[in-house]
């Protein structure tokens, strides 16, 4: 059969009993890589939120900021390093409930964080959407206040600014202006 078939179907959880989980179409998923059904984890990826979004499942990020479980992971996840023991705890689960098919060694394509030479998780995290004018006026005027080397580059941040409709508010950078 194929995926279409499966659409608008549901699969119990595998680790957590009694929760049942939806079964979704996704364009990132092809028939060439399976039934174009996939899994998906809102939190952790553009796709994978876009999806979610459609769908309006809730997005709830399960890993902290140094990449460990957090507490609405359950207590066999809690403080487990994603990348490292949390994976295996993830193994362990499966086996005992009965839902490992296989397991096999697989090297992931993780992104890696060009200071530290590191695999990133990416991760959702609060943030703060203003679309307000008053916003955008604001920024403008003190853009224009700015020494901006070459000067030229102060009009295309002007019309950059003026295009921008949204507004996200975040702590998040410490360096650099995108």
């Amino acid at each position: 059969f194929s995926g279409t078939d499966l659409v608008d179907g549901s699969c119990a959880h595998p680790t957590i009993p009694g929760k049942v989980s939806p079964l979704l179409p996704a364009n990132h998923v092809t028939m060439g890589k399976g039934t174009g059904l996939v899994h998906t984890a809102p939190a952790h990826g553009m796709e994978d939120y876009s999806v979610a979004s459609h769908h309006q499942l809730p997005t709830d990020c399960l890993v902290d900021e140094g990449g460990f479980f957090t507490e609405a992971a359950g207590p066999e996840l809690k403080n487990k390093n994603v990348l490292e023991e949390g994976n295996e705890a993830v193994i362990r689960m499966l086996q005992a409930a009965g839902s490992l098919l296989k397991e096999e060694k697989y090297v992931h394509s993780y992104p890696y964080d060009w200071r530290t030479k590191k695999p990133m998780i990416i991760r959702a995290s609060k943030q703060w959407f203003v679309n307000t004018a008053n916003v955008k006026a604001a920024a403008q005027d003190v853009l224009k206040k700015v020494k901006v080397i070459p000067t030229s580059a102060v009009n295309r941040m002007l019309e950059m600014l003026d295009r921008r409709t949204f507004w996200c508010i975040s702590r998040q950078r410490c360096w650099g202006v995108p």
